[in-house]
């Protein structure tokens, strides 16, 4: 299958090994670490995630939410088959976002487009959230993608 031409399905499936090792883990410092270890930010893993996310922002079907310099959208919902885990994806560039809580913690995976952008003050890997945090979503530098895994899919929207 040609890389531009991947849909929901074969992400999935290619998300499957991440949904695997995150599913039913104490979300913390630990599982960052972890994550980092498993699937490092310059391995390959990372970087195929990273490959069908920007393709599939080509083909429209990922981020077709938002607008300008923030384009969102959940790809997988919470389910049995994904640990209870969704998945979403958002693309910013320079733009603080909403205030927001994790009520059962926030796993993401951080994939800078421009050599300078930082997400949260984070350049490219993890960052893991503990359930009960919030923070106001920030990139600087540029564009970053930043896929991320939340428990129950619960995100609390706060400002």
């Amino acid at each position: 299958m040609q890389e531009n031409r991947m849909g929901i399905e074969e992400f999935s499936e290619l998300m499957a090994p991440i949904l695997a090792a995150v599913a039913g883990q104490p979300v913390d410092a630990g599982l960052e670490k972890e994550l980092g270890a498993r699937f490092p930010s310059g391995g390959e893993m990372f970087a195929s995630i990273e490959a069908a996310c920007l393709a599939a922002i080509e083909a429209g079907w990922m981020c077709a939410q938002g607008e300008g310099n923030r384009r969102f959208g959940r790809i997988i919902e919470p389910a049995a088959d994904t640990g209870d885990l969704s998945v979403d994806v958002v693309d910013l560039t320079n733009l603080r976002g909403a205030h927001h809580k994790h009520p059962a913690g926030e796993i993401l995976m951080i994939m800078p487009q421009d050599e300078g952008a930082r997400f949260d003050a984070r350049g490219r890997g993890w960052l893991v959230y503990a359930p009960g945090t919030g923070h106001r979503p920030s990139v600087e530098g540029g564009r970053a993608l930043v896929l991320y895994l939340l428990p129950g899919g619960e995100i609390e929207w706060t400002g």
